[in-house]
């Protein structure tokens, strides 16, 4: 299930990333940006949630994408570039992309993903420095990794790597109707509120055909413009849209597989 408490299991014994998670949630830059991009997007443009629930939310799910990935054989691009050493460097890729890619809307939501790209290089040198104990080539290899993935998740951005590419779709699976609270009871009532309001759950599964399936549960046929307009649209640029099957629950009907179509 697609969900803030989704990451914790995802950290759960790997300490490399347990130890970044907790360093880069006692930055204080970062808890700022994250504040400040609800700031922007929510309280003055009324747009869906992007602050640090989505960023939770989203790590979560980047992270379990990322893993049935490396566990249906898919190879970390990261691993077959050598920008990192091992797969817990790849998920720490992952992990800061998830967290960081929406710290651009602090500054503005037009060009967020260039503006977050270019925000987060201080924050993780400092990260990777506590985290390394130092600066050196391969921690700078890391920090535009991650760059690359929080720009990647522009829709018209091409990712290019596996990571990149999970942070993308993660970022498409926090459609649930939580997300659009906050502006519907601010007064934005449009096909962008309503359509997430009757999303209720998010899954992400084995898939029948493809390594991972992610079936979106909703209330109504309102929700298949949140998943055409937003889900699909990630995945279309994410470079791994050929290992996911998506399905869309109606009520009590039976899914109906919609990617591919």
């Amino acid at each position: 299930m697609v969900s803030p408490e989704l990451v914790k299991v995802k950290l759960r014994g790997d300490q490399l990333l347990e130890r970044a998670w907790k360093i880069a949630m006692s930055d204080h830059e970062l808890r700022a940006l994250l504040r400040m991009s609800n700031v922007m997007a929510v309280k003055r443009l009324h747009y869906n949630d992007h602050g640090p629930v989505h960023a939770t939310i989203v790590a979560g799910a980047a992270l379990e994408i990322f893993d049935r990935l490396v566990e249906a054989g898919v190879e970390p691009t990261t691993l077959r570039d050598g920008t990192v050493d091992n797969l817990s460097e790849a998920r720490l890729v992952v992990l800061l992309g998830a967290l960081m890619h929406d710290i651009g809307n602090s500054v503005h939501r037009h060009n967020h993903e260039l503006a977050g790209a270019l925000l987060a290089a201080p924050i993780l040198d400092r990260i990777l420095e506590k985290l390394y104990g130092g600066l050196n080539e391969k921690t700078y290899q890391i920090r535009q990794e991650v760059m690359h993935a929080i720009y990647a998740t522009a829709y018209d951005v091409q990712c290019l790597s596996v990571e990149a590419g999970a942070v993308k779709v993660g970022d498409g699976l926090d459609i649930a109707e939580g997300r659009a609270r906050i502006p519907y009871k601010l007064g934005k009532i449009d096909i962008h509120a309503v359509s997430a309001l009757s999303v209720k759950r998010v899954e992400i599964s084995e898939g029948r055909e493809r390594p991972i399936s992610i079936t979106i549960h909703t209330n109504d046929y309102a929700g298949l413009f949140q998943v055409e307009e937003v889900l699909l649209k990630k995945i279309a640029t994410s470079s791994i849209g050929d290992y996911l099957e998506v399905y869309l629950g109606v009520g009590d009907e039976p899914p109906l597989r919609i990617h591919p179509s």
